[in-house]
């Protein structure tokens, strides 16, 4: 009897060992722009171990400035790709067989920003006046036709500033700029530049950035996808308890930050961003019905030329996996 349990004991060991050594799925996680902070929770999951200890081994892998933002994830160079909701529909309508599985931002991060003594108070004051963005495309310019869609305005002034909308608005050249809330905005205020936020519209049917891959990968890899979401979700929790050693940890990914100004407006858009990350509910929580309505809105103002159901371009496999 005895060695009967013994060798059930070491059956157990061995199996034990073999779980304990067994190689967790590598994957490649595309971020969609050079680095920065507002990729705080990867770089914090990285640091830290919290995809390891997920199960799942994570490469960062970040886009070039003028990179296109699909490409490396149709070649097979990234298995998952940080992106706009939005991007992926209109990916989809291009024929791209891409597939969101997770929202990280629950609340679009465009906003309408006007100077502090600007007697604009709503997106409806804007009839009239001028407003300037960075051009006809991306999100900025699809949380504008959503404004201009909402509260029917017909005359707008709508001027393509480049990336210029701090000048723009501090010299008058227009009344209002279209930017993002965690990045135009604080950079204004770091700046000394006072300025006021405004949203766009109630209920605005965009949906901004998630997590996305190939349409044909969920099958073999809805668990790593899971993984990886386990990992960001800890980064989160860690950096909202732990400010100050997020922003030492982001130093070693981001180049310049070891400049105190650089550092402080890296600071700024860190606690403008975590708030997006955090929303109300789960991290990476798909709301279907905005999804629904995005698909409608986008097809409705052209700016998809073929109609992409929701349900084409996102899915909730990976949260209902976890």
């Amino acid at each position: 009897m005895k060695r009967i349990v013994a060798a059930l004991a070491a059956v157990a060991l061995l199996g034990a060992c073999g779980a304990q050594t067994e190689e967790a799925e590598s994957v490649t996680v595309g971020m969609s722009y050079v680095p920065d902070v507002q990729f705080f929770p990867f770089y914090v999951a990285d640091h830290e171990g919290f995809f390891d200890d997920a199960g799942v081994a994570v490469t960062l892998r970040h886009h070039g400035a003028q990179e296109p933002l699909f490409t490396a994830l149709t070649t097979g160079e990234e298995d998952v790709l940080y992106a706009g909701g939005d991007e992926v529909m209109y990916a989809r309508a291009e024929g791209i067989d891409v597939v969101n599985f997770a929202t990280l931002y629950q609340e679009y991060p465009v906003t309408l920003i006007v100077p502090e003594d600007s007697d604009i108070t709503s997106p409806a004051d804007l009839e009239g006046r001028s407003v300037g963005l960075p051009g006809e495309y991306g999100a900025n310019w699809f949380g504008l036709l959503a404004m201009l869609d909402e509260y029917e305005l017909e005359n707008v002034d709508i001027q393509s500033i480049g990336f210029t909308q701090m000048a723009a608005l501090s010299r008058g050249d227009v009344d209002a700029v279209v930017g993002f809330i965690n990045n135009d905005a604080v950079a204004m205020e770091s700046q000394g530049f006072d300025v006021r936020t405004i949203d766009l519209a109630p209920n605005l049917p965009l949906i901004g950035p998630g997590l996305s891959a190939r349409g044909d990968s969920f099958d073999e890899f809805t668990d790593a996808y899971a993984a990886i979401l386990e990992g960001v979700e800890k980064a989160i929790d860690f950096a909202a308890e732990n400010p100050e050693e997020t922003i030492d940890i982001v130093t070693t990914y981001v180049p310049g930050m070891s400049d105190p100004e650089v550092r402080a407006a890296a600071t700024l858009t860190f606690n403008a961003t975590l708030p997006l990350y955090q929303g109300d509910g789960r991290i990476g929580v798909q709301d279907t019905a905005r999804w629904e309505a995005m698909s409608e809105f986008m097809s409705g103002t052209g700016l998809i030329s073929t109609d992409v159901p929701a349900d084409e371009a996102m899915t909730t496999s990976v949260i209902d996996a976890r």
